[in-house]
């Protein structure tokens, strides 16, 4: 079955519904699970792509993010004997980040939550399991 599974995470209660039965799979499985956050670029775009570089305390923004994002998801993990890794990123959109993660972390499933959205809620605001779905090489649960 699943070895390795990523489990992107946010503050959203679809999120927090996707770790606890990713965690209760990847107990009863024995696959190790890495939690990944996406935190959006800080480059802004001067004229012919000059770039200015990140501010000063982006370490401090990505250490703080795992902080408040990875914590809990960690202390569940291993409540549960789960191995657990967290990764906090930038990227250019969160399903980018997510499949990068997935690549660079060589997980061999997705396990990701969704807010369930349809009609013009959804068209409005996207979906990011369905850009996630629709490009990844490697299988992708999504909860619900």
């Amino acid at each position: 079955m699943f070895k390795h599974i990523l489990l992107p995470v946010d503050d959203s209660p679809a999120s927090k519904r996707a770790l606890r039965r990713t965690i209760a799979f990847a107990a009863e499985t024995g696959a190790k699970l890495t939690a990944y956050h996406a935190l959006p670029l800080r480059h802004s775009v001067y004229g012919d792509g000059y770039r200015f570089p990140h501010p000063a305390d982006g370490k401090a923004e990505l250490a703080k993010a795992k902080t408040r994002f990875l914590e809990t998801s960690e202390r569940a993990a291993r409540a549960a004997g789960v191995p657990f890794e967290g990764v906090v990123d930038r990227a250019w959109s969160p399903e980018q980040g997510i499949l990068d993660a997935a690549k660079r972390s060589r997980c061999d499933a997705i396990f990701m939550g969704t807010h369930g959205r349809r009609g013009l809620a959804r068209l409005a605001l996207g979906s990011v399991a369905s850009r996630v779905l629709t490009s990844s090489p490697v299988p992708v649960l999504v909860y619900r």
